[in-house]
C-alpha cells in the first residue's frame, strides 16, 4: 500500500518524480482547469448557453469527477510530502486543498440543493465558487509560486506601503470632505463617501462622478492626484526588487552547483 501511495504521489507531483506520466498528467488537468474557465465565462452568454447547454454541464460532471479523484488523491498521499507527513489535517486545511475543495462544492451542493428543489439566490452565489478552479492554476505554475515566494518575503514591506497608502486616503478624504460639503452636500456628504472620490483619485482613475468645484477642492485634488502616480508605484517597486533578487539568487544558486571549469553539476 505504502509503495502504491509513493507511485501515485508521483503522478500527482512531477517536480519529486520528473516522469513522462506525471508532465502528462499535469498538462491534462491545466487544460482541463482553462476549459472550464472558458465554460464559466461562455455560459454568461445566453445565446451560447442555450445552444451548448449539455455541452456544458458534461464538461461540469466529467470535471467535477476528474477533480474529485485528484483531491481524493492528493490527501492520501500527502503522507508521502515530508510536510504533512505527520498530520492529514495539515495538508487538507492547507490553502492549495482548500482551493481544490472550494472548486468542487459547488457541483455537490447544487446536486443536493437541486434534489430537495431549491432555486435560491444562495444557490447561484455558490455556483461561483468554481472560479475557484481558476486558482488551482497556481499549483502548476511555476511562476505563480516564484511570485508567492517574493510577496512572502517582502510581505512586511508591501503591508507598510498599502497601510501608508490607507492612512493617506483617510487623510486626503477627511480634508476633502470638509472642503467640499458645504458646496456639494450631495456627493460629499459623508467621509466614507469621499472616500470614493479618494480611491479615484490616488489610483488616476478619475471617473468624473465625484469632483471639487471650489478653488482650493481643486488644487488639493491635484496635489493628490500627483501624488497618487508615485504612490502607488511604491508596492509595484518593492515587488519587483523582491523579484530581481529572489531571480538573481536563484540563478546565483545555481551556478555554484556547477563546476566552473567543466560546467558539470557538483555533487551534494
Amino acid at each position: 500500500m505504502t509503495r502504491l501511495r509513493k507511485w501515485a504521489y508521483d503522478l500527482l507531483e512531477p517536480s519529486s518524480s520528473g516522469s513522462r506520466a506525471a508532465r502528462a498528467i499535469e498538462l491534462l488537468l491545466i487544460v482541463l482547469i482553462f476549459l472550464n474557465i472558458i465554460a464559466i465565462i461562455l455560459e454568461s452568454i445566453k445565446e451560447i448557453n442555450n445552444e451548448y447547454k449539455d455541452f456544458f454541464h458534461f464538461l461540469e460532471t466529467f470535471s467535477v469527477i476528474i477533480f474529485s479523484i485528484e483531491y481524493a488523491l492528493r490527501v492520501w498521499t500527502s503522507a508521502e510530502n515530508p510536510k504533512y507527513s505527520h498530520s492529514r489535517r495539515k495538508y487538507v486545511f492547507s490553502g492549495l486543498a482548500i482551493v481544490d475543495f472550494l472548486s468542487i462544492l459547488p457541483f455537490y451542493l447544487d446536486l443536493v440543493l437541486g434534489y430537495w428543489a431549491f432555486d435560491l439566490l444562495f444557490l447561484r452565489v455558490i455556483r461561483l465558487f468554481r472560479l475557484f478552479r481558476l486558482l488551482k492554476i497556481a499549483r502548476y505554475l511555476k511562476a505563480l509560486s516564484i511570485m508567492q515566494a517574493v510577496i512572502k518575503e517582502r510581505k512586511e514591506q508591501i503591508l507598510v506601503s498599502i497601510m501608508f497608502i490607507l492612512f493617506l486616503l483617510v487623510i486626503v478624504s477627511t480634508i476633502m470632505f470638509y472642503v467640499e460639503n458645504p458646496a456639494q452636500p450631495d456627493h460629499f456628504s459623508s467621509i466614507p463617501a469621499t472616500m470614493w472620490w479618494g480611491i479615484a483619485t490616488l489610483t488616476t482613475v478619475g471617473y468624473g462622478d465625484m469632483i471639487p468645484v471650489t478653488p482650493f477642492g481643486k488644487v488639493l485634488g491635484g496635489m493628490i492626484a500627483i501624488l497618487g502616480i508615485g504612490l502607488f508605484a511604491l508596492p509595484a517597486g518593492i515587488f519587483s526588487s523582491g523579484l530581481t533578487e529572489y531571480m538573481y539568487g536563484k540563478k546565483k544558486q545555481m551556478t555554484q552547483r556547477r563546476c566552473p571549469h567543466c560546467g558539470g553539476e557538483l555533487d551534494d
